[in-house]
Formats: structure tokens, sequence, C-alpha cells
């Protein structure tokens, strides 16, 4: 269900009512995008019904889901375009356009395109725990994250985040890690990390489906390299890639998870979608303090 995770602190949870919060949502339902309108956002289900709730609350877990639409018209088209507009208009006034006007031009363009510009669709889940105090996104980007966060503060009155700060930053953990040849306790350290070098060079080592208890691994590291991903797995139920911006790429839930789970599988799409939401925040929900603990806990505000 979540294949990155971006986790943020609920600084002071407001007194929310899921009915009005539900409202609230429906008043930004998404919408496609106009014939000139460039990106569009808002709330879709979260089930996949149409016109069903765009809140969905499974085990006291709220579950949202937000669509962005945008259209992608090629900059390289936009500027022959606008180059041969103002060629023309070098032909047949015998000045050359000046910046601002040429800026103008490049926007006209644009918009003149727009009508025949491909769309492009992506949707960021969105979970909240309000007994636990986070935020968790299924994005991989702070761009988008931000987006979702503004679009949460205007549907939920009150609604107020942070970043999490750990007492130890997750690429000195990871180093240490790695060059103890040894994972912090409940996790193993997979096959496969980056290294990038903080002197002027930014070299940068990838391994891929490769072992990590190396002397050669333990040498970049005293070289001055210092990890930036590292794959790993928690208790043998979720695997996942660690980055140095506290960011969880990657993420799978292992079998054993839903081999233990079958007593909640159902043909019918409810069900798999309440039990798929029971699994995944189930997992999350251990993992995550686990791994603020194995980075020395959060720092106080």
């Amino acid at each position: 269900m979540f294949k990155n995770v971006m986790v943020f602190r609920i600084d002071v949870p407001p007194a929310v009512d899921a009915t009005q919060v539900e409202s609230v949502l429906q008043t930004t339902r998404f919408e496609p995008c106009g014939g000139s309108q460039e990106k569009s956002i808002g709330w879709i289900e979260p089930r996949g019904v149409a016109h069903g709730p765009l809140l969905e609350i499974v085990g006291g877990q709220w579950i949202l889901l937000l669509q962005t639409e945008a259209k992608v018209v090629p900059a390289s088209v936009v500027k022959r375009r606008a180059q041969e507009q103002m060629k023309q208009i070098e032909a047949t006034t015998g000045r050359k356009p000046g910046r601002k006007e040429a800026r103008e031009i490049m926007d006209d363009v644009r918009m003149s395109l727009l009508p025949m510009a491909f769309t492009k669709q992506a949707a960021v889940q969105v979970w909240i725990d309000w007994s636990a105090g986070l935020l968790v996104l299924d994005c991989g980007s702070q761009a988008r994250a931000d987006e979702v966060i503004t679009c949460l503060v205007k549907a939920i009155d009150g609604f107020a985040l942070r970043a999490i700060q750990t007492q130890v930053s997750p690429a000195i953990a990871m180093s240490q890690w790695l060059a103890n040849k040894e994972a912090p306790a409940g996790f193993s350290v997979d096959r496969e990390c980056e290294l990038k070098a903080s002197d002027e060079s930014k070299a940068v080592v990838r391994y891929a489906r490769h072992a990590l208890d190396t002397d050669e691994i333990t040498q970049h590291i005293a070289a001055g390299k210092m990890p930036t991903r590292l794959a790993m797995t928690w208790g043998d139920r979720v695997s996942f890639v660690l980055t140095e911006a506290l960011q969880l790429k990657k993420v799978a839930i292992l079998d054993v998870v839903f081999e233990a789970a079958s007593a909640l599988a159902s043909d019918r799409k409810d069900d798999n979608f309440d039990a798929d939401v029971a699994i995944a925040t189930g997992e999350l929900a251990q993992l995550i303090p686990d791994l603020l603990e194995s980075l020395g806990g959060e720092l106080p505000v």
C-alpha cells in the first residue's frame, strides 16, 4: 500500500470531527484539468469507488488520497514555436523582440498548446495516526509532500506539523552500522547501498545485490564517504531503503506478514481495502518507532 514513507510529527493534535473534515474535503474534490489549465489538485476516493467518501477510517486510522494532474508541454516545442514567431516578427517589422516581449510570446505559445497537451496524473496516499501523532505520506519528494500538507492544513482546522529530527542523523547511523558490520536491534542490513564523498569530488559508489559486510565498504567509510541510502529489513517483515533524509524508499511488506493475516483476505473489494490498510498501518506503526529508536530517538522540541 505504501511504496515510499515520509513521516511528520503532528504538533498539537486538534479536536477533529471526521464528518466535518469529510464535508471540507468534498469542496476540494479532484476535477480534471480544463482546456487551458496547467495543473489540477484535489481529493479522490481512497477506496476507488466513484462518489464514495474521501476520508476512510479503518481501525482508527485515517486514510486519504490526494490526486494531481498536470499537462505536459515539452519545453523544446514551446521554444521552437516561439522562435518561429519571433523570427516572423523580425522579418516583418525589422526589429528583434526584446526580453519582455519574448517572454510574453513564450507564455502565449505555452497557453495555446495546453488544450492539446498530454496529462500526467499522480496520487499520494495519506495516513494520519492520531494516537501516535504521526502523519505518513507515500511520496518521495519534499515538494510533493509540501503540496499534500498544504491541502491537509486547509481541510483540518488547527492542523500543525513539524519534521522529525533524530538524535543521530541517518547518515551517521548508517555509517556506524556498516563500519561495525552490525545492524541495530530488530533490523538487518540487506544488499544495496549508496556512498557519497563529502569533498569537492562528490564521488558516488553504489552497490546492488552485493554483500555489504566487507572491508571494501569499511574503507570507503574511512575515506570519508557517507551512506546516503541503505537497504534494510525490519523484523523479517518489512524491507525498505533508508535515506539520509529519513525517508523510506522501496517499502515492501514481506509474504510472511500476508500469510499470517490470511484470515483477513476476502474476494470483496471493500474488505481487501480494509485488510490492506490494517496490514500496512499495523506494520509501519511498529517499524517507525523502532527505526526512530535506532537513531537515538527524536530530538526534543
